[in-house]
């Protein structure tokens, strides 16, 4: 059972207290930055660890300002569509309500999942969607740049293509990447996404994503066990997303392991992280 950190009271509680219940997670943005995304990551990997669980769930929006931007984000991000806010919002019975909000930001009635701060550095990973240059942050929507403090950035930028008139051979960061840069830390622990993190978390996820499709040529066979009980109890103990990455480690450079069990056990747990692991299936060597 997926148990997670009451930022109220700072104990573990159980993220579905009645089995099979409808469990709401509320993702609560207060602008459009860096944190904010990490907010919807995090209320993501929620709702996805809920559902490896068998528990419904209704997941939605709580965003002051900056939805269609924080909405282009979410989804190249490989964040779930979440519903909009309704008020008046009667509920639907829910057995468990839990937030996601950023450490220093609101705090609703209920159960809290905090996020720590992610901080951007460098406007060549995080751009607006409409907004390429990188010039603008989600306070200056004229373009000029802002005089109070650096720009905040947003939305990953997306991979240039013929239609968007960039030329093909500069495609901006893989969305994935950031993904994976972020997962790859306690979401207690503030994060800088900095372009060394980035490029570090695409190198991991090209070399992951190339090991996958080696793997799923050989013949299939199940996931261990034993790895199996070690990737629950690293998501169920308060999304551990890092233990998780460390059980996908071990596995990889296990001396006995077959590659079909291999294969198995990313796109098990790629189930939680979200993160493409299989792409690449088919795809020439």
């Amino acid at each position: 059972m997926l148990r997670i950190t009451d930022a109220r009271t700072g104990h573990l509680v159980d993220a579905a207290p009645v089995r099979r219940g409808l469990t709401r997670v509320e993702a609560h943005t207060e602008g459009f930055d860096a944190t904010a995304l990490r907010v919807l990551v995090v209320a993501d990997l929620l709702v996805r660890a809920l559902e490896l669980g068998g528990t419904p769930v209704w997941a939605l929006l709580r965003a002051d300002r900056g939805r269609p931007e924080l909405r282009a984000a979410a989804a190249a991000l490989g964040v779930r569509p979440f519903e909009e806010d309704r008020q008046p919002d009667p509920g639907l019975g829910e057995a468990r309500i839990l937030h996601v909000v950023r450490e220093d930001g609101a705090e609703p009635d209920g159960a809290r999942v905090a996020v720590a701060a992610a901080v951007a550095d460098g406007s060549a990973i995080l751009t607006r969607p409409d907004d390429p240059a990188g010039t603008r942050g989600p306070e200056d929507p004229a373009g000029t740049g802002g005089t109070e403090g650096p720009a905040a950035p947003a939305a990953p930028a997306a991979p240039a293509s013929a239609s968007s008139g960039a030329p093909p051979d500069t495609p901006g960061p893989d969305p994935a990447a950031l993904r994976l840069a972020l997962v790859s830390h306690p979401r207690d622990i503030p994060v800088r996404l900095d372009p060394a993190a980035v490029t570090g978390a695409a190198r991991t996820l090209a070399h992951w994503r190339r090991a996958v499709a080696d793997w799923a040529s050989r013949p299939s066979r199940p996931v261990p066990d034993a790895v199996r009980a070690r990737l629950r109890s690293a998501w169920e103990n308060d999304l551990d997303t890092v233990g998780v990455l460390g059980v996908l480690r071990d596995v990889e450079h296990a001396p006995d392991l077959p590659d079909g069990a291999r294969f198995e056990t990313f796109a098990h747990a790629d189930r939680l992280l979200g993160l493409e692991l299989t792409r690449d299936l088919g795809s020439p060597a």
